[in-house]
């Protein structure tokens, strides 16, 4: 029998018949320390005799952290599997623990303090950072400041950033403050619910304002232990309200009126113990400074800047989530936030930065540079322009490589498909010696079209967003380069675009490799089965992808020349080591933490659900402003289903009316069709929300008089 074997089987049988003892405690102790093989863990874990002391040890996270961290997290499923059995939670609540991880919301995330508390203007600032990220939220968006004496104030609300602040900003001078932070939230599979738009507040204690990107593996087990030991109650499905909880509940033990950074380092290493996952947050404490953390992994970016104050005798500081919000506000020297890492800036001090957990992993999410992220932007070191450019010339090299010379010859002209490939096509076009024109014309005012909830919708939205210009088409062999292909709408419309505009032969090349399995850290960009390149768990042929999308050829970038671009694209004042690992599941399957499989029917119910409410609410409101279509019509009147190829139908049967009225929430009749009940449901005004964020008012919790 192994030493792990024996540790894990002290561990979780008690010593005559008491709890555990101090021998027992420091057996955990030495397992995070111990060097053999990690495979026993989990069936020494699932095997365990008996309940009573192994509950005790799990609830005893502050020991447990190190088995987690060092052996227990690398294996996600058992981990969770074991800990569900042995903590005897109901079988409806297993999945759960097990699918609580990676519930990540994609989001941009910032905060900014002045040198001096006199100058109250920070919220205009905010206010001008949060439209350089707009790009990475169009769901969600709100500031929470800090003015002298400590008092908080917040606007936050479902919509863009004109939208919650209004067109002329007019809504940022109920802000004053000279620190606050900022979050913009991006359409995902979960919830988009107006009480979970961020920052999130606690008064209790310190007064703490938490804007959140990440995920909990233990949510479960972190409400258990909020509702029954830290009495902290919990007001929505958000991770970001747990781990604000925990934050606050575990600065709370200092038991201080005062606290230090010292106590919020230790504060945040008891929060990293309970808490398992992966994130990156900031946090303002009232009257005392800002915090910034990073999870071990660094999948999102963290970064910050100094300038100098506006009266010239002091420095502001500035966190955010790509270096573009820093530099348009005047802020240099940057300096990424690694992996584990906390950074503390108080009022009138340098920041200090502490290591709060070791890093494991330096693995960015490579969907932020082939597309997410703004091409002046550098993450983690790696400038997004000169990836994207070394994107066009690795491609360039494919394109010679899959295509003959004859068919290489025969095009004439290479177009863009803007906005994201506009950087890399005229690299193609230099390999290839090709004639780089722009033939589209983009509206700016048309946004993201793969997070649209139905095909026609999304259909629509490509028209909305694209005009091809004939005279650049017509009688001409054209090659477009876009930056990915996902599930082949966007592409289908554009090559029919192209036609109609006169192409004779359309060639489509993807900067990034063909998208086979869904993104599970919160860029909801469709289910596996309505990826163009997934075909019921195998990959679809590329001809097939071709013959779908009306191409003449389709060519894709290779996985190892998109992480090269990217490695390759350093910049040279980049103060910590670039990454060389990168986050690629989205291409491969091969995730950069461990997913259990429980998870992805579990991601599939959620973005049905969320699907289901986007259809129904858009046709409501069609149907109130009288500018509906049939289907608008069928989908009040009868509710709505998805189907098996994952879109958004009209449910036909009776049963599924029972059904889609409950799953869609409708609990006064208004889409069952009795126009009565719905017609005095507009009358008597909107029924009440199942959740709201009560701790500051929320912007658009209530309807315009």
């Amino acid at each position: 029998m192994s030493a792990t074997w024996h540790i894990i089987r002290q561990a979780i049988m008690p010593r005559k018949g008491k709890r555990m003892t101090k021998g027992v405690k420091d057996d955990i102790s030495r397992l995070s320390s111990a060097s053999e093989k990690k495979e026993n863990l989990p069936r020494a874990l699932c095997t365990a005799r008996r309940k009573k002391a192994f509950t005790s040890m799990m609830k005893d996270t502050h020991l447990l952290q190190p088995l987690f961290s060092s052996f227990l997290l690398p294996l996600g499923h058992d981990l969770t599997v074991a800990s569900a059995n042995q903590l005897n939670i109901p079988e409806t609540n297993k999945s759960h623990t097990v699918q609580s991880f990676f519930n990540v919301i994609m989001c941009g995330i910032l905060a900014l303090i002045k040198a001096s508390a006199s100058d109250a203007s920070v919220a205009g600032d905010l206010h001008e950072a949060l439209f350089m990220l707009q790009h990475r939220g169009q769901d969600a968006v709100g500031i929470a400041t800090c003015a002298s004496g400590g008092k908080v104030y917040q606007v936050k609300g479902n919509g863009l950033v004109s939208e919650v602040f209004n067109d002329n900003g007019s809504r940022v001078n109920q802000l004053p403050g000279y620190m606050g932070i900022g979050h913009l939230r991006y359409p995902t599979a979960g919830t988009s619910a107006n009480s979970e738009a961020q920052p999130f507040y606690v008064n209790s204690p310190y007064g703490i304002s938490f804007a959140h990107n990440g995920n909990l593996i233990n949510a479960t087990a972190l409400k258990h232990f909020l509702d029954f030991e830290a009495h902290r109650h919990i007001n929505t499905e958000s991770d970001s309200e747990l781990m604000l909880n925990i934050f606050a509940n575990e600065l709370n033990e200092t038991g201080k009126a005062r606290v230090n950074d010292k106590d919020i380092v230790e504060a945040l290493q008891r929060m990293y113990a309970r808490c398992v996952g992966g994130w990156a947050c900031v946090a303002m404490l009232a009257g005392y400074g800002l915090i910034g953390f990073r999870d071990c992994y660094a999948i999102r970016p963290l970064i910050m800047g100094s300038r100098t104050s506006s009266n010239g005798k002091g420095t502001d500081y500035m966190l955010a989530s790509e270096s573009i919000a820093l530099k348009q506000l005047g802020f240099r020297d940057f300096k990424d936030i690694l992996p584990g890492q906390a950074v503390i800036i108080k009022k009138g001090f340098t920041p200090v930065t502490y290591q709060i957990q070791e890093q494991r992993r330096y693995a960015v999410d490579i969907f932020e540079f082939c597309y997410f992220a703004r091409p002046d932007s550098i993450i983690d070191g790696i400038s997004v322009n000169v990836s994207r450019k070394n994107m066009g010339t690795r491609l360039a090299d494919k394109i010679k490589r899959v295509l003959t010379p004859e068919e290489i010859s025969d095009i004439e002209v290479i177009i863009p498909i803007p906005e994201t490939s506009v950087t890399s096509a005229p690299c193609v076009a230099a390999v290839l010696k090709k004639k780089f024109v722009q033939g589209f014309v983009k509206n700016r005012y048309v946004f993201r079209t793969f997070i649209m909830p139905g095909q026609r919708q999304r259909k629509q939205g490509v028209k909305r967003k694209l005009n091809a210009m004939d005279e650049e088409f017509a009688g001409k062999n054209v090659l477009l380069i876009d930056d990915s292909i996902v599930r082949g709408t966007t592409a289908r419309e554009i090559v029919t675009m192209a036609r109609e505009a006169g192409a004779k032969k359309v060639y489509f090349a993807s900067c990034a490799p063909p998208v086979t399995h869904a993104h599970i850290y919160g860029i909801d960009l469709a289910s596996p089965n309505e990826l163009v390149a997934h075909d019921h768990g195998q990959d679809r042929a590329i001809d097939e992808i071709a013959k779908y999308i009306g191409a003449d050829r389709v060519i894709f970038q290779d996985l190892q020349d998109l992480k090269a671009a990217c490695s390759e694209a350093v910049v040279s004042r980049s103060a910590p080591p670039a990454p060389r690992d990168f986050e690629v599941g989205v291409f491969c399957g091969d995730y950069v933490t461990p997913v259990d499989e429980g998870y992805f029917q579990h991601l599939e119910e959620v973005r049905g659900e969320t699907r289901k409410m986007k259809v129904l609410e858009k046709a409501r409101l069609a149907v109130a402003n009288g500018s509906e279509d049939p289907e608008e019509v069928e989908i009040v009147a009868k509710g709505v289903k998805v189907a098996s190829n994952g879109e958004v139908v009209p449910a036909t049967s009776s049963y599924e009316d029972s059904m889609s009225s409950q799953a869609n929430g409708d609990t006064n009749g208004y889409a069952n069709g009795d126009s009565k009940r719905r017609r005095r449901s507009r009358e008597e005004g909107s029924p009440p929300k199942d959740r709201m964020d009560i701790s500051l008012h929320n912007y658009r919790d209530f309807p315009a008089p």
